[in-house]
């Protein structure tokens, strides 16, 4: 299993520009692809790479230019986290991503996967990725599952530990295959089986792709939701040179009450500061 998908690779890896980075620009790209396409992710990432190419020079810059830099990227908690881990990494790391997966996790914002993200892409450690396209491969080839439970549990992760393998070398190059193959071919809506390097040795075809045992999850309709307003809010302060008042706000969504409550729960995540006589600012 583990030649076939590591082959496939070596032959169809796109070439992604943070497999030929420093330690810095993988948790970069880490931060940037939680739930968010790569082709969305490359221009910015490439604009962040050149502006801050240290998490020194990102540490020094205000929140706001972080939330700014980051734009219509989305799920801006993600700028705020990575600025703050680039804050701990200079001040408690010496400027140097940590190689050690607990202190990684001890990172604001960098959680399992990411950790072992990290370990495995920016210092070739033996470290057991798993994330929703690692997941599903490994559901469909070993378990026979369409797709994998909402969570990971115990025992896939035991499952996962046990397959994977144990040099740091070969560890590091299957992790990146198997997303790989994941994000590419063995997709969650069209998986294309004739192209798979495991079609043969799948449990999923040999079954007949059984359909999942639950219904998918559908994604919370995004139009009209508390996202777009809270976006919307955003996206005025992002472009406004100094703070705004409440009234200036109002662009940004028509209805009040939805209006109001994006923003307070924009307030509350720190991602908007409430400032004297009803102006509203990014943090500094």
């Amino acid at each position: 299993m583990i030649p076939a998908v590591v082959d496939w690779y070596l032959e169809h890896q796109r070439p992604l520009p943070w497999r030929q980075t420093d330690a810095w620009g993988v948790l970069v790209s880490e931060f940037m692809l939680q739930q968010t396409p790569v082709n969305r992710v490359l221009p910015v990432w490439h604009a962040w790479r050149e502006r801050w190419p240290t998490p020194e020079s990102l540490a020094a810059a205000s929140v706001a230019e972080a939330l700014r830099a980051w734009g219509r990227l989305g799920y801006p908690r993600r700028a705020q986290r990575l600025h703050a881990a680039a804050t701990v990494i200079t001040d408690e790391h010496g400027g140097v991503v940590p190689s050690d997966e607990g202190e990684l996790r001890n990172l604001p914002g960098v959680g399992e996967y990411t950790a072992a993200a990290v370990m495995a892409f920016a210092y070739g450690r033996r470290s057991v990725v798993l994330d929703t396209n690692v997941r599903r491969v490994l559901a469909r080839a070993v378990e026979g599952r369409a797709m994998p439970t909402p969570h990971l549990t115990a025992l896939e992760r035991a499952s996962a530990e046990a397959l994977w393998p144990s040099s740091d070398e070969a560890s590091a190059l299957w992790s990146a295959a198997v997303m790989e193959l994941g994000a590419l071919v063995c997709t969650a809506r069209s998986p294309e089986c004739r192209r798979c390097p495991l079609a043969t040795r799948c449990t999923w075809v040999a079954a007949g792709r059984p359909e999942p045992e639950m219904a998918p999850r559908r994604q919370a309709r995004y139009e009209g939701s508390d996202r777009q307003v809270r976006g919307r809010i955003m996206a005025l302060l992002r472009d406004a040179d100094s703070s705004l008042t409440g009234t200036a706000l109002r662009d940004a969504w028509p209805e009040r009450e939805q209006r109001e409550r994006a923003l307070a729960g924009l307030v509350a995540d720190g991602l908007v500061i409430r400032q004297g006589r009803g102006r509203y600012s990014l943090p500094e």
